[in-house]
């Protein structure tokens, strides 16, 4: 049962955002969002959208465990599927993913003010989920023998949450839109990877994070084509040139068309998509 929010903490969505998201421990995380998440839908948290807020003195943003050791991308051991720590090792690494969106989604939504309730209340729902995600994968990998933090990870996801920390334009453009739409792509063939050796559990965690990431890039689609509303800017053009500012990663083929449709992608941004993917093909 997740353990309740300390009296000390303010009843204000944002602030007790920020709360979580400073926690290091992956279980005091996961309970305290999925508390706040459980109070935002009974109506016993208030909404500041106009205030901003500070994180507290010596905190560190995102609050992390020490371990997993954070290396870069190309130090990540190789993942096999032939050995219980090679599947293992994918897990691992699957669940590195879901605790740092649980932080991208805790930081989108104390650290942009001025946007519409709504947006607050989606992103804490984007958080709730991947604090489902994260626990579901973490208790599997323990069936295995091993746990969170056992392997080493990569920072990838983060450092593109911490160069979009001055515009939310610019997160909404490159975090759900291009890192998590990622995840979309990759789901169905690690799905199989899982089942042709037997992982149904593994399997069926893999069906749920999908379902549930097509949705989170749906609101990442949302929040970005208000905006480009609001600031009159014409949706692919601002995406290519934010991708290219921020030297967002080059997206590659296959792509898992059908799930980004859903997410709510148009035909003229995948049609976008795969003709920037042939441009940069040797």
């Amino acid at each position: 049962m997740p353990t309740e929010i300390p009296q000390e903490f303010t009843h204000e969505l944002r602030h007790l955002a920020l709360n979580a998201l400073e926690l290091t421990d992956p279980t005091q995380k996961v309970a305290q969002t999925q508390v706040l998440y459980e109070k935002q839908q009974a109506g016993h948290i208030a909404l500041d959208i106009h205030h901003q807020f500070a994180a507290h003195a010596g905190a560190q943003i995102p609050g992390r465990p020490e371990k997993p050791e954070l290396v870069p991308p190309l130090q990540v051991k190789r993942r096999t599927m032939r050995t219980p720590e090679g599947r293992a090792i994918l897990l691992h690494a699957l669940c590195h993913i879901e605790f740092n969106a649980i932080n991208l989604a805790l930081d989108a939504i104390w650290r942009f003010p001025g946007m519409p309730a709504d947006y607050y209340v989606d992103w804490l729902k984007v958080a709730a989920e991947e604090a489902l995600h994260f626990s579901l994968l973490a208790e599997h990998l323990t069936t295995l023998g091993y746990a969170y933090g056992d392997f080493p990870g990569h920072d990838t996801l983060w450092e593109m949450v911490a160069k979009t920390q001055e515009d939310v334009l610019a997160r909404m453009a490159l975090v759900p839109r291009t890192m998590e739409a990622r995840g979309l792509d990759a789901a169905p063939s690690t799905r199989n990877k899982l089942a042709q050796v037997g992982d149904d559990a593994g399997a069926a965690i893999i069906d749920i994070i999908l379902r549930d990431e097509i949705g989170h890039v749906a609101i990442g689609n949302r929040w970005f084509a208000y905006l480009c509303l609001q600031r009159d800017l014409e949706p692919i053009a601002c995406y290519a040139s934010l991708a290219e500012r921020y030297a967002a990663p080059k997206l590659r083929a296959p792509f898992n068309l059908d799930a980004r449709r859903a997410a709510g992608f148009t035909e003229a941004e995948l049609q976008a998509l795969q003709d920037s993917t042939e441009r940069t093909q040797p």
